[in-house]
């Protein structure tokens, strides 16, 4: 039988309760031969376009959804209901492109209006965005069940007709679930007589949490880690059942015999569905130029030839061939807004003095970013490359890293979102993972097994052999003969098995340290929005690797410490008077012989990408005269270098580690060492 379709499904988006991935959902689907698969995880969109993604390679049809968490009353209100509910459950699915857009604008708000213990959304919010939705009454936790779990039968059957006639005839549907729960089988016939009644369709669902029956275990122990409990203990949150699992049609079709309709109705719902998420790419906000310019370009135009004149006393040919060549592009692009944008926030920045780094990556190839100054290298005088940030033949948005003081960021920040409006500014989502050290740590502690056992087998666990790779658990078997003899151990060998299966599970949702999207319009009618409780901003619901594709631009405002450790050190320098009364760090000249004396004796605690014990290694035996060779050495010893062989390298050859058996003279060996390319 395959005309079921799963409409009640959580991922490990479901931070710490669901406990598998997209991936495996869709990939699960499709094994079974489902057409169609719903998410529907707790208060969010996370996973809402990895979903789509994983199903599309699957050949599944993704239906978009997410359980709500619905107040009782008003969600400005921070107090629980009659019955001291915070919150009831919701299931909404988008049925339509109309659907989508309001599944955005209702997570957004659960999350920056009726957060209170969770993101929820209330009446008032549901009659304004109800349009292309398809509702379905939830598990116990929804409001109709739970009315009738106190016997308030009339109260469930008049809350089921108030949401029919939100969402619309034949857009809500009362759920029906049977994990073998003595108050579903109480439930579920009420429910039934409810549909008789009011005419209102039934559908089937299995609440699934993870993928095969035996993963329950592994799933109630994140649960522990969710709730800081230990499986021992007896008041703790937990399934009472291993029913939660994705079940085939078949068995879905077995536990509702006198009910066909419900399980016929989950396709019929599905084929409903039929939303297309708009991605068009990021779209640049307007901005706003002074009088006396036609056109953007105009005035970015403008503003370059003035600030290359600056750069470039006398300005030669090559600079404005240059230019000219860049604006070309740029404009050709249609990116002289972001170029503007980046300039006006900068040039802002440093008219209050608020220290700006000078600028990195492949952006200091560009010299309309140098005449801007938006960068203070010289990409001439380096010969550095601008189609390394800017190519036409390899469409894709420029990307400026920018690093203000640590203490002063908030200033630039504050700027932009007041320039642009509050709600067209916000910060990143990122998430974190059980990454194997962290995992064997979580499960451990729920499984009460010793901290100092626990951090003893986690410090078994050896470092990533490249910089880039993150170290797994199965890696660090092969790694380790320790681990595979503490895997083996009967004491133990439960903690591995539940670790592997939590291994990659989405932990945390926190804030990214330097992402800020500004949109065209405002934010909610591109991505849904997250509020995170402890830092009480608000970010974007998808990641740094998706916001893009649905329309927003991003920006990399970082928060540098070292730039404050300069400015402090500058104003103490100035403190002394005299000569160094009017000090600045940018009047320091490069070629200072005890800078480099002091870099060559691998001294360069805090000085950024030279500070560590490697490269520090590093510096002492090169012993760097020029900044030519701290770019050399710098270049070849990331992202992580393996062996060195000093003289000519084949093209195979893919990175060198400086260490040789003698210390050869600087510039000659750097040099040397400067013109080898890693392979791609």
């Amino acid at each position: 039988m395959s005309d079921f379709v799963h409409l009640h499904v959580h991922s490990d988006y479901s931070l710490l309760d669901g406990a598998a991935s997209v991936e495996s959902l869709a990939a699960k689907a499709a094994s079974l031969g489902m057409k169609h698969l719903a998410i529907t995880d707790h208060g969010n969109l996370f996973g809402a376009l990895k979903f789509k993604k994983a199903c599309e390679k699957h050949k599944v049809h993704p239906i978009i959804g997410s359980e709500f968490y619905m107040a009782p009353g008003s969600r400005t209100e921070r107090k629980g209901g009659e019955h001291k509910n915070k919150y009831y459950h919701l299931v909404l699915l988008a049925a339509n492109g109309e659907g989508y857009r309001n599944l955005m604008k209702l997570s957004s708000y659960s999350f920056t209006e009726g957060f209170y213990y969770k993101p929820r959304i209330d009446k008032e919010l549901l009659e304004r965005y109800s349009g292309g939705l398809i509702g379905l009454s939830a598990c116990l936790a929804g409001e109709i069940p739970s009315l009738i779990l106190t016997g308030q039968t009339k109260a469930a059957e008049e809350r089921a007709l108030w949401f029919r006639e939100v969402l619309g005839e034949g857009n809500f549907f009362l759920e029906l679930q049977d994990h073998r729960l003595p108050e579903q089988k109480q439930v579920n016939p009420v429910i039934a007589e409810i549909s008789r009644r009011t005419g209102i369709p039934l559908a089937a669902t299995n609440d699934i949490h993870y993928l095969e029956r035996e993963d329950a275990p592994a799933q109630d122990i994140l649960l522990c880690v969710s709730t800081k409990k230990k499986r021992s203990e007896e008041k703790r949150m937990r399934f009472e059942t291993d029913e939660f699992y994705f079940k085939t049609a078949d068995e879905m079709a077995a536990l509702f015999p006198e009910y066909p309709e419900a399980i016929g109705n989950t396709l019929l719902i599905a084929e409903r569905c039929q939303t297309e998420i708009p991605q068009p790419g990021p779209l640049l906000p307007d901005f706003e130029i002074p009088p006396g310019y036609a056109s953007a370009d105009e005035y970015l135009r403008s503003l370059t030839m003035e600030g290359l004149a600056e750069r470039y006393p006398g300005l030669s040919k090559e600079a404005r061939e240059r230019a000219e060549y860049e604006l070309g592009v740029i404009i050709k692009m249609g990116f002289t807004g972001y170029f503007l944008i980046v300039w006006d926030f900068i040039h802002w920045a440093k008219e209050r003095d608020i220290p700006v780094g000078p600028g990195r990556g492949s952006g200091a190839g560009s010299i309309v970013a140098y005449s801007l100054k938006i960068t203070d290298m010289d990409p001439l005088k380096y010969q550095l490359l601008f189609e390394r940030f800017l190519n036409p033949e390899r469409i894709s948005m420029p990307d400026f890293d920018v690093d203000f003081c640590f203490e002063r960021r908030g200033e630039v920040i504050d700027y932009v979102t007041a320039k642009y409006g509050q709600d067209r500014v916000g910060q990143i989502i990122t998430f974190g993972t059980l990454k194997a050290k962290a995992v064997i740590k979580d499960v451990a502690r729920a499984l009460d097994i010793s901290l100092g056992e626990a951090s003893m087998i986690a410090d078994l666990i050896p470092l990533p052999e490249e910089p880039t790779q993150v170290m797994t658990l199965k890696r660090a078997f092969e790694l380790e003969p320790k681990i595979r003899e503490l895997a083996a151990n009967p004491k133990y060998q439960e903690l591995f098995t539940i670790a592997q299966k939590l291994e990659g599970k989405k932990r945390h949702a926190s804030i990214h340290a330097s992402g800020i999207v500004i949109g065209k319009s405002e934010l909610t009618d591109y991505v849904p929005l997250y509020w995170d409780p402890k830092t009480q901003g608000v970010a974007t619901q998808f990641t740094m690797d998706q916001i893009e594709d649905c329309g927003l631009v991003k920006m990399d405002f970082l928060g540098l410490k070292t730039l404050t450790l300069i400015r402090h050190s500058e104003e103490l320098i100035r403190l002394r008077g005299g000569e160094y009364g009017a000090f600045s760090i940018t009047g320091s000249p490069e070629d200072d012989r005890a800078a480099f004396a002091m870099l060559g004796e691998g001294k360069s605690a805090g000085i950024f990408q030279f500070e560590s014990a490697g490269m520090q290694k590093v510096l002492k035996k090169a012993r760097p005269t020029s900044i030519e060779d701290l770019i050399a050495l710098n270049a070849l010893y990331r992202p992580g270098p393996t062996q060195w062989v000093p003289g000519a390298l084949s093209p195979g050859v893919k990175w060198s580690r400086l260490e040789a058996d003698h210390s050869p003279p600087a510039s000659a060996e750097v040099k040397k060492m400067w013109i080898y390319t890693p392979s791609a």
